[in-house]
């Protein structure tokens, strides 16, 4: 038996790492390798990504995302102090839903500061940053670093 212990053990070993051997990925085009540039999607898949994007169904996933995540951080105390990652990932959720052809970058702090820089495509969705963010519990500050983007010239 004393020598069948180690045996068993190695070989639990062996087969744990050979089963961990393949990454997880999000997408099938996601690189295998986490220090890989991941391949540049097609025109084709790029138009079809920005339609979903858009589409009301998406806006409302996203809207009802947020919810569920708000009911579940009153139900376990979380209203007032929130993880940053949270507060980011809602935040973001809620700009793509109501901006949908903004391009966006959100960053938070865990004092529930919200930094959003990028482009937008007018005014109006540039004041709509602000309120949006302000409406994820948890938010106390919104620094607004994004811009309109200048119209692309018609050819």
């Amino acid at each position: 038996m004393q020598k069948l212990t180690p045996f068993l053990i190695s070989g639990l070993l062996v087969f744990g790492v050979a089963a961990c051997d393949n990454a997880s990925k999000t997408s099938e085009s996601a690189p295998n390798n986490p220090n890989e540039a991941p391949q540049t999607p097609t025109a084709k898949a790029t138009q079809a990504a920005q339609q979903d994007a858009q589409s009301d169904v998406r806006r409302r996933q996203l809207n009802e995302d947020i919810r569920a995540r708000e009911q579940r951080n009153n139900t376990t105390g979380g209203d007032t102090k929130r993880a940053a990652g949270d507060l980011k990932s809602e935040v973001r959720s809620k700009l793509e839903a109501n901006i949908p052809k903004g391009q966006l970058t959100v960053d938070a702090a865990d004092d529930g500061t919200v930094t959003v820089a990028g482009t937008v495509n007018n005014q109006k969705e540039l004041a709509k940053i602000e309120p949006l963010a302000k409406q994820i519990k948890g938010v106390k500050t919104v620094v607004v670093k994004a811009t309109v983007a200048a119209p692309k010239p018609s050819k």
